[in-house]
């Protein structure tokens, strides 16, 4: 019987989860899943200048937002330094490698003399140079011959050793680089699959020559598309919108990026894109995934949300709403729940809620001037607000439900000559001036519902002062 595979997610604390790094993270859980293998947390921390603690945190608390739990606890490359050392050592006395004290300065300067490709041009493969302090430690790659892999989702890919240089294995000061500490864990960790972004294909000759040459053997390699922008350029920290906290903040339910961030790249076979996280795991598969970039778009994200928004129970939706309006404030949440089948169905995100029902515990609507300029130039606005004054004003608190204020809203278009050919009245006419007027904008909620959940006292008020704003 094969042996279950083993895959894992490396992230390196020096910057927040982007959704680059949470794409890669979800591929080895949904394969882990779907294999029955086990999905390993490894911290690439061994840049102590860089590293900070809050970005690890990050790093976990968005992998647990997302439902990505990984098996057993993390393990830190900070921890591991002598594995590393004690691989170099090794290498060193195969002769696989050797003592460099060349400064980047003195390698660009020699690449400035000689032209040609840049990179180190292996000045001191044959000095003879012993390690010590200040000097770094080199791979010697082969002089021909070459190095490939068949890629689970690329295919064939071959590197020769003539475009490789000998690369660092061990710095100047002593730490390990990313190539040689991942091939030294991988190894250790009985990693059966490396499933990784596209923009690790260049170093993967690199790790092969290192796992080749300590004797350890391969795992299999699965290299997923690059994450590209609209422009088609890569995603970046610096001009995209990638943060994968900010995506939270904003309102974005996490089972919608997981099921998101599965599309880029994979589509499943029967072509349904919204579906649930169990079913993903069961159809997932490397083999199905393209190797083209794929682009990283924000509508059709928000889009997903808004199909998971939708598909919540009204309590479990005021649930998950609750944090984005104001907290302490009563009426919100009262709020929140009067109108929570209309605002649910409307929104794309739950950051959009509070924008919806903040005239429902504001003591006054906060008016959009244009939108309101707009309503009080419509054809019998003045009529329409005074109608609707004089009728609701006769209903009482105890009638006043959406039914018979829609009533009320109807006579009043009728009155203000708002009717179509058959003489019925033209509602969207009518509650323009009214919706303005309650709630301060021209779109939201359904109004009726909107002056129900607000109650007659606030109503009356708000459209007795926008009759006064009326000549």
């Amino acid at each position: 019987m094969p042996e279950a595979p083993r895959c894992r997610f490396a992230p390196s604390p020096t910057g927040y989860l982007h959704v680059g790094g949470a794409h890669s993270a979800l591929a080895n859980w949904l394969f882990a899943r779907h294999t029955g293998g086990t999905f390993l947390l490894r911290i690439e921390d061994t840049d102590a200048e860089r590293n900070r603690p809050e970005l690890t945190e990050n790093v976990l608390e968005m992998l647990r937002w997302l439902g990505l739990t990984w098996d057993g606890d993390p393990v830190h490359q900070s921890d591991r330094f002598d594995l590393y050392r004690q691989a170099a050592d090794r290498l060193l006395e195969a002769g696989t490698a050797y003592a460099c004290d060349c400064t980047p300065d003195e390698v660009q300067a020699r690449h400035g003399e000689r032209g040609g490709p840049p990179g180190y041009d292996g000045h001191c493969r044959d000095r003879g140079l012993v390690p010590a302090e200040g000097r770094a430690l080199r791979f010697r790659v082969p002089d021909s011959g070459a190095t490939g892999w068949t890629d689970l989702i690329r295919g064939e890919v071959r590197f020769e050793h003539a475009n490789l240089e000998d690369f660092v294995l061990l710095r100047s000061s002593g730490a390990p680089t990313f190539l040689l500490a991942n091939a030294v864990d991988d190894a250790d960790m009985a990693i059966t699959h490396v499933i990784r972004g596209e923009d690790h294909v260049n170093g993967t000759p690199k790790y092969l020559l290192i796992r080749g040459a300590l004797g350890s053997g391969v795992p299999a390699f699965a290299h997923m598309p690059l994450l590209v922008n609209q422009g088609r350029k890569k995603l970046s920290k610096r001009r995209d919108d990638v943060s994968v906290a900010d995506y939270r903040a904003r309102g974005y339910l996490a089972e919608a990026m997981v099921n998101y961030l599965a599309l880029l790249g994979w589509g499943p076979p029967d072509g349904v894109e919204v579906r649930p996280l169990a079913e993903i795991v069961d159809l997932f598969d490397l083999a199905d995934v393209n190797p083209a970039p794929a682009f990283f778009d924000p509508q059709k994200l928000a889009h997903v949300n808004g199909e998971y928004i939708r598909a919540l129970e009204p309590a479990a939706f005021v649930e998950r709403a609750a944090p984005f309006v104001p907290p302490g404030e009563e009426r919100a949440r009262e709020a929140l729940e009067a109108l929570a089948v209309e605002v649910r169905d409307r929104v794309r995100t739950l950051a959009e809620v509070p924008e919806l029902i903040d005239f429902l515990w504001r003591d006054e609507p906060d008016i959009d001037e244009a939108a309101w300029e707009k309503a009080a130039r419509g054809k019998g606005a003045a009529e329409v607000l005074e109608g609707a004054i004089a009728g609701l004003s006769s209903i009482g608190a105890e009638r006043w439900e959406p039914g018979a204020i829609r009533t009320v809203v109807e006579g009043a278009a009728v009155e203000a000559g708002l009717v179509n050919a058959e003489g019925r009245p033209q509602l969207a006419k009518a509650q323009a001036p009214l919706r303005v007027a309650v709630t301060g904008r021209a779109v939201g909620p359904p109004l009726f519902e909107s002056l129900a959940a607000l109650g007659p006292d606030r109503t009356l008020a708000r459209l007795q002062a926008a009759r006064a704003r009326l000549p």
